[in-house]
């Protein structure tokens, strides 16, 4: 057995079903082990694509997602994909394929230092060597899992991955869980709560990853709180509960942080600042932080509890603290929900909340919508509405544009029996259009909505906000749409009849299939900021 068998077989055992990648010379001893894997190994446009689709599968599935490129240039491509793996906390094994070991410290070409360009985007970079190669394998699959989740790195050079294995497989091992969070911390949760008059929680990133998230409803429904979420959380906690209030600082932002203003505490749980931090909307309102990591603490903050330790069973302990009274009422809670959804909506022909009503029309609660970085990204968190989890994905600490398109596939990989949408901005998609082949090759029926509206949105908005001429983020008058991008079909739509028209001939295509609809850019000015 070579080394890249050793490797395949190890990922095999931890249960990886896709690494993502283009060939190389230095890659192709990997690739071809892997040709007889049940391991499926996926041909993407960009090695970039390739570190989203990763981590897409990896934050679905709990288990790594694994990308694979060449040295210098695919690594450097590759690098952007995992950088989402390490700010949305996904688990995956990120691997470049170098020159032969001699080689590795010459000046040749395409080589660079990939462990000096991993170091800050994972939580471990190893350089495999012929004899070291099965426990860094089997203890980087266990670290990427481990509280926080994210990335590991392996360089591993042509001539070890060629080599015979005289090592023995190890079993990826499970990660340590966390220790639970101190009780007393619990008993000033619950003297905070006797305090305070307008308490409310939120939950963000890392109550993802909690074995029963919906169990903090027991803590809100028994306390009777109101709560909002983070971009991350949604579906993790019911968007058509009563008590729901809306995601933190995107769309209407002023709506949800006018309610966050009335409250004289914050109930913080599975909050991760990567998404928002806690400056930008907390002000001096008291914050009880409890998640698996601890909250950087800020003069500018009021923290009476910060702590870090088993979600669960911090949970479980808010669930059973003694019911406190407040003084919120169901009526403040109701007409703030229909004033954000009237202002979600301004008056126009065709914009993008026309083009996410129609889709949550059509779309079953446990379909998917994946979609990218922009103007559009604001809109969708704060409209769509979802009660399951794992249902409405998007980076959000990394925030990179052109992970839509790639992960809206990824989704489709892990789930083939549900239905999944993408939808990405016009920029994104003149990133990643070129995915579009890894949809058409496979067969993925997956529609791609493009809301095309000539523009840079989110820049065009930012813009306008600071008082900014407009420059630099015209992309120009759309033009009409083309029968069909790298073989994959696509109609233009004008009106939300049009749309509703050609989704239904999307969703049952059985393919992929491109929908570019034509949509009003101005629109996201009332929405965005305000």
């Amino acid at each position: 057995m070579k080394n890249v068998d050793l490797i395949v077989k190890t990922l095999e055992l931890a249960g990886v079903r896709w690494a993502f990648g283009i060939p190389s010379g230095p890659a192709l001893p990997l690739i071809d082990a892997l040709r007889t894997s049940p391991i499926q190994y996926v041909l993407t446009a960009s090695e970039t694509s390739a570190g989203f689709m990763a981590s897409a599968a990896g934050a679905l599935t709990g288990t790594p997602g694994v990308c694979i490129s060449t040295l210098g240039p695919g690594a450097t491509n590759m690098a952007t994909g995992v950088g989402a793996a390490w700010l949305d906390s996904a688990p995956v094994i990120a691997i470049t394929c170098n020159v032969a070991t001699p080689w590795l410290e010459r000046r040749v070409q395409m080589r660079i230092d990939h462990h000096k360009l991993f170091e800050p985007l994972t939580k471990a970079s190893y350089g495999l060597r012929d004899g070291y190669v099965a426990a860094p394998l089997a203890d980087a699959l266990t670290l990427a899992r481990a509280e926080r989740p994210g990335p590991v790195h392996f360089d591993l050079p042509e001539d070890v991955g060629l080599a015979t294995s005289m090592e023995e497989m190890r079993q990826p091992g499970s990660p340590a869980g966390l220790s639970p969070i101190r009780a007393q911390a619990f008993d000033e949760v619950s003297a905070a709560l006797a305090r305070s008059k307008r308490p409310i929680v939120v939950a963000g990133l890392a109550l993802t990853r909690a074995a029963r998230p919906r169990r903090l409803l027991e803590f809100i429904e028994r306390q009777d709180l109101p709560f909002m979420l983070t971009q991350h959380a949604k579906g993790f906690m019911p968007e058509g509960h009563p008590n729901y209030i809306g995601v933190l600082g995107r769309a209407r932002r002023s709506d949800v942080q006018a309610f966050v203003d009335k409250a004289d505490l914050i109930v913080a749980v599975g909050y991760d600042e990567i998404e928002i931090n806690y400056e930008e909307w907390a002000g001096r309102t008291p914050i009880a932080h409890l998640s698996s990591q601890k909250t950087e603490p800020s003069e500018d903050l009021c923290l009476l509890v910060n702590e870090a330790g088993d979600l669960d069973a911090a949970i479980d302990s808010l669930a059973s603290l003694p019911v406190q009274t407040n003084d919120w009422q169901r009526a403040v809670i109701e007409a703030h929900m229909l004033k954000l959804d009237a202002a979600l909506r301004p008056e126009s022909t065709f914009a993008t909340h026309h083009v996410l009503d129609v889709l949550r029309r059509k779309l079953r609660p446990d379909d998917i919508l994946a979609y990218d970085v922009g103007a559009h990204t604001h809109q969708i968190a704060t409209q769509w509405r979802t009660d399951v989890p794992n249902t409405c994905i998007s980076t959000n600490g990394w925030s990179s544009m052109g992970y839509g398109l790639p992960a809206a596939y990824a989704a489709k990989l892990v789930h083939p029996e549900r239905t999944v949408v993408g939808v990405v901005g016009d920029g994104c998609f003149q990133m990643t259009a070129g995915e579009l082949a890894v949809g058409r090759r496979l067969g993925l029926s997956v529609p791609i909505v493009v809301l095309n509206d000539g523009w840079l949105s989110l820049l065009k908005v930012k813009q306008e906000h600071k008082q900014y001429a407009l420059a630099g983020v015209n992309l120009g008058k759309p033009p009409p749409s083309p029968q069909h991008y790298f073989g994959v079909p696509c109609r233009g739509v004008s009106n939300g009849i049009e749309f509703d028209e050609a989704l239904e001939w999307a969703l049952n295509l059985g393919g992929p299939s491109v929908i570019e609809a034509f949509v009003d850019a101005s629109v996201y000015s009332q929405t965005v900021y305000d």
